[in-house]
């Protein structure tokens, strides 16, 4: 899954060609204009070229999963949904219980 929730640009593409290696730089080139840590690979124009595409590849891909998010109920509705179902191991089950009786909800 990309770890881009924006469209991946030039500067991405030397962070991650570069192993995260990369200080800084403009997010529209050129390489030679970087900075880099010590013992950095410097990526080529056409690597970043390269990256640059599988990025983008790799975040269209992922459209569905973007479009997804904001239309899933709230992750604690989720949750407590699963809770009285009765779908958490009893542990898990004791371990909520726990702290809904230490914040019990106002009536």
């Amino acid at each position: 899954m990309s770890i881009y929730n924006f469209r991946p640009n030039y500067g991405d593409a030397i962070i991650s060609l570069s192993g995260g290696k990369a200080l800084g730089g403009p997010t529209d080139g050129p390489v030679t204009k970087w900075q880099f840590d010590k013992g950095a690979t410097i990526p080529t124009e056409a690597e970043i070229d390269d990256e640059v595409i599988r990025l983008q590849a790799e975040y269209d891909a992922q459209e569905y999963a973007r479009n997804r998010k904001p239309e899933y109920p709230d992750i604690g509705d989720q949750l407590d949904d699963l809770y009285h179902k009765g779908a958490f191991s009893d542990e898990m089950a004791v371990k909520i219980k726990a702290v809904k009786d230490a914040h019990p909800k106002p009536e």
